[in-house]
């Protein structure tokens, strides 16, 4: 019995060593946070049916913001374009015309009308000359005067409207003329730019730096009218999703970071925290946890820092924030 004791106090002293352990050093399963990498897809189609004429990017590539991404055949939008583009070119020389008066030529016809004019004022002014000393000396009658005075008349009368109609030509056309084929300028414009939108439709670019996630129509295949033709993943789309217990919810707000780990990411992982739930929801049945968890948690989205090289449905381990940060 005296050599069985150190036996049983050796194994007291672990039983005890090991209830210390289990109650004050084992580890925390609260330490971390559960969560996952979840993603937003963006679309990309053509408002026109065509076939997909060039495919600039591939499955798994990277695009940067403004990169092209395919090519919807142009065709008849760019034949569109083209007459809307001369469509412009002849409302502005329409107006060009209107303002700068007639042609040279056009001119030329009301001088010579104008020269003729002058020659005949000269002629009755030599014929009043004339007459009226005959007249007063009484070798014609007066009558003879009032006709060779309204001759004279007449003859000035047009060489001031030969004079004034060649004053006109050089005018051009009248202001409300010339404001309705301004207004054809502008409506033709109108056209060429509706047609030049509709024709970089055909080939839209990446809003913003993304992964190319799928690719539906190949080079050759018949696209019909907003069909997506390939999907993209933005980086400003892909965001960490983790779940706060209730008691620690004080911790955590807009606009605070958080570290996180996963299998095979870089380690040191920080997300910005850019929403959280305004309601607790029971947790989840399908959660990427190492330990129970409590019931009530709250959803908690965060933007991460490398958001380029995580992959939606990705699970993650989130380092809770401490009471006193």
């Amino acid at each position: 019995m005296k050599r069985l004791r150190p036996v049983l106090i050796l194994g007291a002293v672990i039983a005890l060593g090991a209830a210390g352990w289990w109650v004050f050093l084992r580890p925390d399963p609260a330490r971390t946070l559960t969560g996952y990498i979840e993603g937003e897809r963006v679309y990309l189609s053509a408002p026109v049916s065509g076939a997909v004429a060039r495919l600039y990017v591939r499955e798994g590539g990277r695009v940067e913001t403004g990169g092209r991404t395919f090519l919807i055949d142009p065709g008849v939008q760019q034949a569109q374009a083209e007459s809307a583009a001369a469509g412009v070119g002849a409302a502005q020389a329409r107006v060009e015309d209107l303002t700068k008066g007639q042609r040279a030529e056009e001119l030329s016809v009301y001088d010579a009308e104008l020269q003729a004019a002058l020659a005949g004022e000269r002629q009755a002014d030599a014929d009043y000359n004339r007459i009226a000393p005959l007249v007063r000396q009484g070798i014609y009658a007066p009558a003879r005067l009032d006709q060779v005075r309204a001759a004279r008349d007449a003859a000035r009368a047009q060489t001031a409207a030969v004079h004034r109609r060649r004053e006109v030509a050089t005018l051009g056309a009248r202001q409300d003329a010339v404001a309705q084929a301004r207004q054809q300028v502008a409506q033709a414009e109108g056209g060429l730019a509706e047609a030049s939108v509709r024709l970089r439709q055909l080939s839209p670019v990446s809003p913003s730096p993304a992964r190319v996630e799928e690719v539906f129509y190949r080079p050759g295949e018949w696209a019909p009218a907003n069909q997506p033709i390939l999907a993209l993943l933005p980086d400003r789309e892909v965001k960490l999703v983790f779940f706060v217990p209730e008691a620690e919810m004080a911790r955590y707000r807009a606009g605070r970071t958080v570290r996180f780990a996963c299998d095979g990411c870089a380690a040191g992982g920080q997300a910005r925290i850019t929403w959280i739930s305004a309601r607790p929801e029971f947790t989840p049945p399908i959660l990427y946890s190492k330990g129970s968890r409590d019931r009530l948690v709250y959803r908690v989205e965060a933007l991460p820092a490398n958001a380029a090289a995580l992959n939606p449905g990705l699970p993650v381990d989130v380092t809770p924030l401490g009471a006193g940060e």
